[in-house]
């Protein structure tokens, strides 16, 4: 970011888009385009507000900035979603190919109980016959099955992946050119090719909005089934209250019981498998990484590590106020404390103090960031809010509906979905990742919510965790 335009940057600043051998010279405020002087033999000559160029007044630097931001995260964001598409294709065709394979393998078994049962009785000298008969029988079916079935799947993969090999490399092309503009405004204010510059930030701007819109909707999630598992242990003395819970990546998952001051390890099946005692009541715990995960104890956040179905503890950092919330994302720590967000390194420092409200108790509960850590999502438990802020603090959107009545429990997933609870209004929502719109009632009193505080997206087994309020049992909602 310190060094100097590069002069390959400011000769495509000012190349026209359009007609690559030409450059940039004029504005069309008609048509909010910029023109070289072929555009305007071609489109412009009737235009009546045609300016040069270098007179033009740039955008307002902080606000293209946040516009620019914003724009790379959802671009990165898309990239992600089709990657993770792909991937969920690759998997499918695999368990599709092991399923033909294990068919294949009781046919060759089957058919060879046939020609033993055939031959048991059969003398030595009479069995050559047959087991060559056997030999080319078994090499037809590998033959006909390899020709057939697997270059078949194989190839309709193939043709599945290609449209979204293509939208991945629009996502990183888009991303490349706009991170380059990015990069090379600051350096050119004050100059007159800083119109020029932030011109074209705005038209990729519009590009890349245009190309979200048709290739990365909020994937909404749909419910297709619930399960209902019990993590009571004998040595509970009260009832579970389920403050937090974690999707490790292997399918483990971390809950926080804070009447029983205890972290417990669930197995894939949702047993619990380990524990251990906190001193004192953990309101919530985030993943630091895929073995490590960060437990806010009232005034201090203490450091579990995973390994082998067993928990322990590391490391402590004290902090100088109470902890209700915590989230983790590229190496910061994100903290609250009813009323405010902090920033922490993970050493523990304090970067600085994002966003506060103290115009009641609990108006900044949770919190938790965007996979690309531009967006902060922080739920107000009395004022029913679910608010979102800019990654310097900047309140973003408000977000409120009657669906949600004491905004607890919060969870961005890998691809930037987030999930939200309603402690008062027996709900788990689904909201944009632009926290302006509800996208979806995941699950009500109904389906047996009842007095929700956690949520969690497992991709694993995807799969919604709800945790619960004075409640034994932790809720499984398979998804789509």
């Amino acid at each position: 970011m310190k060094w100097p335009l590069s002069k390959k940057m400011e000769t495509s600043l000012l190349t026209c888009v359009i007609h690559k051998s030409e450059q940039i010279t004029m504005y069309c405020a008609d048509h909010s385009q910029l023109c070289c002087s072929k555009c305007f033999e071609l489109y412009h000559r009737l235009c009546l507000q045609v300016t040069q160029a270098a007179r033009g007044k740039s955008t307002s630097f902080k606000n293209l900035s946040f516009r620019t931001e914003n724009t790379l995260s959802q671009m990165k964001q898309c990239q992600t979603y089709q990657e993770d598409r792909m991937m969920s294709l690759k998997v499918s065709y695999k368990e599709h190919e092991r399923l033909i394979v294990d068919g294949l393998r009781v046919n060759i078994i089957s058919y060879l109980r046939e020609c033993e049962t055939s031959t048991v009785n059969t003398t030595h000298e009479h069995m050559q016959y047959p087991i060559s008969e056997m030999r080319e029988g078994i090499k037809n079916l590998l033959a006909d099955f390899e020709k057939s079935t697997i270059k078949e799947k194989k190839e309709e993969l193939n043709l599945i992946q290609a449209p979204l090999k293509v939208l991945i490399n629009s996502c990183i092309r888009l991303h490349y050119e706009l991170f380059h503009l990015h990069v090379a405004i600051p350096k050119v204010l004050g100059k007159e090719l800083s119109f020029i510059a932030s011109k074209k930030c705005l038209e990729n701007i519009q590009q890349s909005d245009i190309f979200l819109k048709e290739n990365f909707p909020n994937h909404v999630f749909t419910v297709n089934g619930k399960s209902v598992h019990n993590v009571k242990m004998p040595s509970d003395s009260e009832a579970c209250w389920i403050t937090a819970v974690c999707a490790l990546p292997n399918g483990q998952v971390l809950v926080a019981d804070t009447f029983n001051k205890k972290v417990k390890l669930l197995s894939q099946q949702y047993r619990v498998v380990s524990h251990l005692d906190v001193r004192d009541e953990p309101p919530d715990m985030c993943l630091i990484t895929p073995t490590e995960v960060a437990v806010a104890v009232h005034d201090e956040v203490q450091f579990i590590t995973v390994s082998q179905s067993q928990l322990a503890k590391s490391r402590k950092l004290k902090l100088q106020h109470y902890c209700t919330g915590i989230a983790h994302n590229q190496g910061d720590l994100y903290i609250c404390s009813g009323t405010a967000l902090y920033k922490f390194t993970l050493s523990g420092e304090l970067v600085c103090r994002l966003y506060e409200d103290s115009s009641a108790d609990l108006t900044v509960i949770k919190c938790a960031v965007s996979p690309t850590g531009d967006k902060l999502y922080i739920t107000s438990y009395q004022q029913h809010k679910l608010l979102t802020l800019a990654r310097d603090g900047t309140l973003l959107a408000t977000f409120t509906d009657p669906a949600l009545c004491g905004p607890s429990g919060l969870h961005v997933t890998p691809v930037g979905q987030v999930l939200v609870c309603g402690r008062q209004s027996y709900t788990v929502l689904q909201v944009g990742w632009e926290g302006q719109s509800k996208l979806t009632m995941l699950a009500t009193r109904e389906d047996g919510v009842w007095r929700p505080w956690s949520v969690c997206y497992c991709s694993t087994t995807s799969s919604i965790i709800v945790g619960l309020y004075r409640d034994d049992n932790i809720l499984v909602f398979r998804v789509e």
